[in-house]
């Protein structure tokens, strides 16, 4: 018998929406009852909304996880757990897959422990992906807003001489008259290294610790006025440290062939990559995020303190173009392996879905006739239950050539999305290749040399 958690969760404006917490609760254990489903606990967040990860309930469910008290959790809909695909779809892999927790939402249908379910997921992250991606482009557009605005757009990090107060770029006079320092040892003819010494030794602090510090204070326009984002300058409402005519020898002379130059690492962002949802590590089970040309573990990057599973993790980075090579080779090679076309001329359809379903329909129908019909007449019970029996090794036999159509479907969808990535072109996008690549792969494990490919269909060892 599985043991089950139901999480509940309603904010003030759902009480409206027919999700009270008692609606939810009895929809819950009544589906519970019909599964013959043991309930472990049912974890209520009232007044929270799904917005907010930051809930006492789920965060008491996360950590129950840990202590295996129950093995599937299941929700009355999909956004009573997260009102966010990303969020939901992090609870889903990283918190519920990854410790063997199966997920269900009653209203969707949704059931992880099922291929559908399992298919489900990879359509789940793309949408997560495109709400990510979403979320990047209205900061992006509120901050060339505020560029245009004149307002400095860095948040708290406020450039040296100036304090950020407010929203507004405010003169710091002490720090302000470093950069004006440092402006006028350069054009004396100082090199940025010396410049770093002379600067650290005299204010004996951190702030002009190395050469990068100085080239970068030299080269930045804000100190005249101006704000910049992705390339492009406005006139900023902050008043400027240094003149133009300064600011524009200084950069020519460090631009000069006869200098040192202090180039940045060019480290420029990707909104997204290939594999971006898919790769995980086997040694501690956290997932790879794509950083600076390379796949590499939550673990080992120590990005995020939240996917961390184990920080002594020693698992190998994958250089991005080498992982994202090997996985297209592998599709390539299923689209004429003879084993999967065998699997897909295997898996066909019996009947119409939608008469099986009709036919379901039907006999619990009859089901609850008999029921109501032993309540009210003098029928012993043997023979209800007899009909009953009959009746539910039917709809057993209903419900399994329903799951044979289920994979046919999912077969056909396979089929179709590797049709599709076999037809792509060098003219196709990135999302429409992670798209079908989704569809395709359901897990990516990386064991050092070694890659484990997580078909939709069935497990495959590369």
């Amino acid at each position: 018998m599985k043991k089950v958690a139901c999480y509940v969760r309603v904010s003030t404006e759902n009480q409206i929406e027919n999700y009270s917490i008692d609606e939810q609760t009895e929809r819950l254990e009544a589906y519970c009852k019909a599964k013959d489903y043991a309930i472990y606990k049912i974890y209520t967040d009232g007044g929270y909304s799904g917005g907010n990860m930051n809930r006492p309930a789920l965060n008491a469910m996360l950590a129950d996880i840990e202590h295996k008290l129950f093995d599937t959790i299941i929700v009355y809909k999909l956004d009573r757990l997260s009102r966010s695909q990303k969020d939901t779809l992090m609870l889903i892999e990283d918190y519920f897959l990854a410790n063997n927790i199966d997920f269900v939402s009653v209203s969707e249908n949704f059931d992880t422990s099922t291929p559908f379910g399992r298919a489900m997921i990879g359509i789940l992250s793309v949408f997560a992906q495109l709400e990510k991606d979403q979320i990047t482009e209205r900061f992006t557009m509120g901050r060339i807003g505020r560029s245009k605005s004149g307002l400095f757009h860095g948040g708290g990090n406020a450039p040296k001489g100036y304090n950020y107060i407010n929203g507004h770029l405010e003169i710091n006079t002490v720090e302000a008259e470093q950069v004006k320092e440092i402006f006028s040892l350069f054009l004396s003819g100082k090199s940025v290294n010396a410049i770093s010494k002379i600067m650290t030794k005299k204010y004996n602090d951190n702030l002009w610790k190395n050469a990068l510090q100085i080239t970068n204070c030299i080269r930045n326009s804000i100190y005249i006025g101006k704000v910049k984002f992705k390339g492009v300058e406005y006139d900023g409402e902050h008043q400027p440290i240094i003149s133009e005519d300064d600011f524009r020898r200084a950069n020519e002379l460090l631009k000069s062939d006869d200098r040192i130059k202090f180039p940045a690492q060019k480290t420029p962002f990707r909104a997204g990559f290939l594999l971006s949802s898919l790769v995980y590590c086997k040694n501690c089970g956290a997932r790879y995020s794509a950083c600076h040309g390379y796949y590499k573990c939550y673990s080992r990057s120590k990005s995020t303190a939240k996917f961390v599973k184990d920080p002594s993790c020693k698992n190998k980075n994958w250089k991005i173009d080498e992982l994202d090579a090997l996985v297209i080779s592998e599709i390539h090679k299923i689209a004429i392996d003879d084993e999967y076309k065998k699997l897909f001329k295997k898996e066909e359809k019996t009947d119409d879905t939608k008469s099986i379903k009709a036919e379901i329909s039907k006999i619990d129908s009859q089901i609850n006739r008999l029921l109501d019909l032993y309540q009210i007449s003098d029928i012993p019970i043997d023979t209800i239950k007899s009909k009953i029996t009959v009746l539910t090794n039917k709809k057993d036999e209903l419900n399994e050539l329903l799951n044979k159509n289920r994979r046919a479907d999912n077969c056909k969808a396979f089929q179709a999305a590797l049709n599709r990535f076999e037809a792509l072109d060098d003219t196709s996008g990135i999302d429409e290749r992670r798209l079908l690549i989704s569809t395709l792969i359901e897990r990516i494990t990386i064991d050092e040399e070694s890659v484990n490919i997580t078909w939709r269909i069935e497990s495959k060892i590369v």
